[in-house]
């Protein structure tokens, strides 16, 4: 079968039979898999490194998508694997790096990433928590990222609705070696949430970590507010306040009386994209 854009290219005049032919032939489809190759992996990308909604189609719809079909594998698998081939086992450090590696050089995730990252580790560390809780695991970073820095005795509840990414949470989460601290909760959150005080005799959580579906963020917060889950001295920090951006969210915690928050630029996960990070701290 001819290649379709070759087949549009002029045919060389000159002779020379089959095999000069065959070898224009093939010189062209190099060439024009060669300028595809850099389309892929160079061009597109740097393009799409400074808008917003380009960057989320192209890494979170037509890469991964095309990724899929043809690895026969989806993308946390991918990044299990990752961790796997790359990680030592027990070293949460060294999963996170990997994950970062991955997500840097070879596909993009939509995890809080390395550029948001440490600011989740500072406000962890200043809060200090005894109990954590964390809406939307994936495949787990953020969930180690904060689970390190918890105090011994402490424990951190994580909530995930999509069966697939809980299971390969579980693994890479116990290939940090943390899963002593770490109680995986599959199911929507508010289903969830309502459960919390009954199901684990948790009178309230000193830190929450929004990093789910966006439209949940408002909802979810008043659902923990009603259910008696935040006390005065309440941390929240919500991911992707401008990107995808969250403004229902923002505009509550930032009016509303009950909140005190601020705002910490950064950029959207293994992008230049500006994004950042929503520190509310609840005041009863």
């Amino acid at each position: 079968m001819v290649c379709p854009i070759c087949s549009l290219l002029p045919v060389p005049l000159s002779g020379g039979g089959t095999g000069s032919m065959w070898l224009y032939f093939l010189s062209v489809c190099a060439g024009v898999a060669a300028a595809l190759y850099v389309l892929w992996s160079w061009l597109i990308p740097a393009v799409v490194q400074y808008n917003p909604w380009l960057a989320l189609l192209w890494h979170d719809a037509i890469v991964q998508q095309v990724l899929n079909i043809l690895t026969r594998s989806t993308r946390p698998q991918r990044i299990l694997k990752a961790v796997q081939n790359n990680a030592t086992r027990g070293d949460a450090e060294s999963v996170i790096a990997a994950i970062d590696n991955f997500c840097r050089k070879k596909e993009w995730a939509m995890n809080v990433g390395d550029d948001k990252g440490p600011i989740l580790d500072s406000v962890v560390s200043e809060v200090s928590p005894s109990f954590a809780l964390e809406l939307g695991t994936y495949c787990g970073y953020s969930t180690i990222r904060i689970a390190r820095l918890l105090p011994p005795g402490s424990r951190l509840l994580t909530l995930e609705f999509n069966p697939d990414y809980a299971a390969i949470a579980h693994q890479i989460i116990a290939w940090a070696g943390l899963q002593d601290k770490v109680e995986l909760l599959e199911g929507p959150s508010r289903d969830l949430i309502p459960q919390m005080k009954e199901r684990f005799g948790i009178k309230s959580f000193d830190f929450v970590f929004l990093d789910h579906w966006k439209e949940f963020y408002l909802p979810d917060t008043k659902l923990l507010e009603e259910c008696g889950l935040l006390r005065k001295g309440t941390v929240l920090l919500a991911d992707n306040v401008i990107c995808p951006g969250t403004p229902k969210y923002l505009e509550y915690v930032r009016n509303s009386p009950c909140y005190e928050s601020c705002y910490f630029k950064s950029h959207l996960e293994y992008t230049k994209v500006e994004d950042g990070l929503e520190k509310s701290v609840f005041l009863g």
